[in-house]
């Protein structure tokens, strides 16, 4: 379901890369088009990590997801800048662990919304919703969240590669704070997002731009660190991706992101 329902159906342009479908491809996803493995490709030769940076990202939120639903009794989670649907998302993940979860997702994408409405269907006993809105408009984020989630009752709030899509940074930090100030004690915020640790990173994020994609902002660890103000990070902290609560395999790269879950007390 959508919070919103629009009668617009936005069409498709398959010849021009977008940044949605390039991710999808690096995630292995079949949501997209050729121009689109074109311009992955392009990054790729100048950042070769990046598709494990993708990949690593979508593992951390699986093992978060079911980390606060399965440890944390968790039943509402609140997805920002949810992307093109693949395999093993939010609700999914949530629901195979409690099948009356509520989930919304956020992204004021398009594109995003047509696949939205086509595939993000939630299991019979739970909710799965999608709000078409700008994580920067917090009041709207958060009017149309509470239409289906229960704001009395803890939330897990989601913001995984997004916080570098708002440039400014004390922007950033105030979407954030703004999130956490509306949500009940018991809540979670759940961080991932590329750092500034390498000059290959910083040339995929141009090299992406180039491509089709939009500038991202990347941060460094100390930086990402003040989303998490106030709250109790949960163990083991703010640690690179593949070593959020995992064991990193014999000679696995050092990759550029760093995650985090913390608790509203």
């Amino acid at each position: 379901m959508t919070v919103q329902d629009e009668d617009h159906v936005p069409e498709l342009n398959t010849s021009v890369p977008h940044s949605a479908r390039v991710w999808n491809y690096w995630l292995g996803g079949k949501d997209n088009f050729a121009a689109d493995r074109e311009a992955g490709e392009r990054v790729r030769q100048v950042f070769p990590a990046i598709v494990d940076n993708a990949r690593a990202q979508r593992a951390f939120l699986g093992r978060a997801v079911r980390y606060l639903a399965a440890d944390r009794g968790v039943r509402q989670f609140l997805d920002l800048g949810t992307g093109l649907p693949t395999a093993d998302n939010t609700h999914e993940i949530a629901q195979s662990v409690a099948p009356e979860s509520k989930v919304v997702y956020v992204d004021n994408d398009p594109l995003v919304l047509v696949h939205a409405r086509a595939l993000l269907a939630s299991s019979p006993e739970g909710v799965t919703a999608y709000v078409d809105a700008d994580v920067r408009d917090t009041d709207k984020v958060l009017a149309e969240a509470r239409q289906v989630l229960d704001f009395d009752a803890p939330v897990a709030v989601l913001m995984l590669g997004i916080l570098g899509n708002v440039p400014d940074y004390d922007e950033a930090l105030s979407v954030v704070s703004r999130i956490v100030e509306a949500l009940p004690s018991g809540s979670y915020l759940v961080v991932n997002d590329g750092t500034d640790s390498s000059d290959e990173i910083s040339k995929g994020v141009s090299a992406s731009t180039s491509a089709g994609g939009h500038a991202y902002a990347l941060r460094t660890p100390a930086q990402l660190a003040r989303y998490f103000e106030g709250l109790e990070l949960e163990e083991p902290g703010l640690v690179p991706t593949t070593r959020w609560r995992r064991e990193p395999d014999p000679g696995e790269a050092a990759l550029d992101g760093h995650s985090g879950v913390a608790r509203k007390p």
